[in-house]
Parts: structure tokens; C-alpha cells; sequence
């Protein structure tokens, strides 16, 4: 990979879409994880005087947000911390409260990214800049992300980069080591990694999506994956309705 042109060209993109949306600038999570951190990077590079990088924890390991705050100081990335774990608490709280079902990972998790959106467009809406995505091209392809979590987003700078891809461009510009060396993860619950949620090795799942190779396993894998959360990349379906009424824009 050509990593001074790809790093070019999405800068030049990114510069584009803020210009296009009338917008002044970019906001963008930041995990501490290694999709996040080169995103906020390219974003920095981008817009140099307006880029903001949030870090949200939500009774996440501290050393996520010490990683994001090693990223933001390395790069000068304007950063504000914002703690939701009361604020999680206390949402958990009051949707068991009236008996709702039991506490399951799954509704634990998506509800974190939904918070930390909320954040991401408060921030974005204050100072009418663009909310850039984390995603990376393995993820979008299976949908691993939370609808309306940390896939609600404006623009996906890394969305045509493979896992492979992003690491390659995250040593080019020399992302701290820890960073590159950690194991990916969403960070939603205590031990979870990508590759332990997904069963898979991201080498596995991008041999598959390249044409590349890959167990008959891991393709069976990706191809229900890939039909399970098609719904996360359309948009909402709408009822059928008279003909007559329906807007031909």
C-alpha cells in the first residue's frame, strides 16, 4: 500500500466533506484503541485548527483512556474527557428497575456506543462540525458495530481500509507502540476482544472478504454475518402506501 498517498487522499477527502456540509470541523471518539486513534489523526491533519477528540469511558479500563490521552498529546489533538459511568449506572438502573429482562451482555453493550453517540453529536452540534466514524472495512462488511451507536456517524474515514490496511498506515505515521501492539477491542465488556467476539482471526475474516483464502468456516462465517446485519447499512424500511401518494423527488 501506497501509505503517503492513501494518507493524501483521505485528508483531502475529509477536507472536502467539511467543506461540502458547510461544516467547521470534525469530532471523533477516541477509544484508545488503533482505529480510533488514526482516525483522529487524519482528522487532525485535515482540519489542524478544528478537530476534537472525546473520550468517553463508561466503567471502561482506564488504561483505554490513557492510551486516547497519549494519542491526543502526541498529535496535539484538542481532547475533552467525559466520564459516562454514572450516567450508564444510572440508565441501567432505571431500565431494571420496572422489570425489565435481566441485566444480558448484549443490551449492556450496545447501550455504551448509543451514550457516547449522544456526546459525539452534542459536541458536533455546538460547534457545526462533522461526527468521523471509527469503522474500518472489515467491520462495516459484518456489521460489527451498534446501529445507532458507534455506527450513527457523518462520514467513515478508515471505511475502505482493512484491518491489515489500518495498521500499516497507523506505523507510518508512527502511532506509539502500545497502540498498535494491544489487542483490537470495543472495550464494552471486561476481557472482550474483537477477534474473541468475532471466533475468527481478522486475517481469517479478510481473506474471505478479499477472495483470498480462508477455512470454509470462516467463509460460512462471514456470509450469515454479512446477511444477519445488512439492516445496520440501509436504511430504515417504510410500509407500502397508495402510489398516488408516495413523493417522486
Amino acid at each position: 500500500m501506497d501509505c503517503a498517498s492513501v494518507r493524501e487522499n483521505i485528508t483531502a477527502w475529509l477536507r472536502f466533506q467539511v467543506a461540502q456540509a458547510a461544516a467547521k470541523g470534525l469530532v471523533v471518539g477516541m477509544s484508545g484503541g488503533v482505529d480510533s486513534a488514526l482516525t483522529a489523526v487524519l482528522c487532525r491533519e485535515a482540519c489542524p485548527e478544528s478537530t476534537l477528540g472525546l473520550v468517553l469511558p463508561a466503567g471502561s479500563n482506564p488504561k483505554d483512556a490513557e492510551d486516547a490521552l497519549l494519542v491526543a498529546r502526541q498529535y496535539d489533538i484538542a481532547v475533552r474527557v467525559i466520564d459516562l459511568s454514572g450516567v450508564f449506572e444510572l440508565l441501567m438502573g432505571e431500565l431494571t428497575a420496572w422489570g425489565a429482562r435481566e441485566r444480558t451482555s448484549l443490551a449492556i453493550a450496545n447501550l455504551k456506543p448509543r451514550l457516547r453517540m449522544i456526546c459525539l453529536y452534542y459536541l458536533a452540534n455546538e460547534y457545526n462540525y462533522l461526527v468521523a466514524g471509527t469503522a474500518n472495512a472489515v467491520e462495516l462488511a459484518l456489521g460489527y458495530f451498534t446501529k445507532y451507536g458507534d455506527g450513527g456517524v457523518d462520514l467513515l474515514p478508515l471505511g475502505n481500509l482493512t484491518k491489515k490496511a489500518v495498521y500499516e498506515l497507523g506505523r507510518y505515521i508512527g502511532l506509539p507502540e502500545r497502540i498498535l501492539t494491544k489487542a483490537p477491542t470495543a472495550g464494552l465488556l471486561p476481557g472482550q476482544t474483537d477477534e474473541g467476539d468475532l471466533g475468527f482471526t481478522y486475517e481469517e475474516i479478510e481473506a474471505v472478504l478479499c477472495g483470498t483464502g480462508g477455512s470454509k468456516e470462516a467463509r460460512e462465517f462471514v456470509h450469515r454475518r454479512r446477511a444477519l446485519n445488512r439492516h445496520k447499512l440501509a436504511s430504515p424500511p417504510t410500509a407500502p402506501a397508495d402510489p398516488c401518494q408516495v413523493l417522486v423527488v
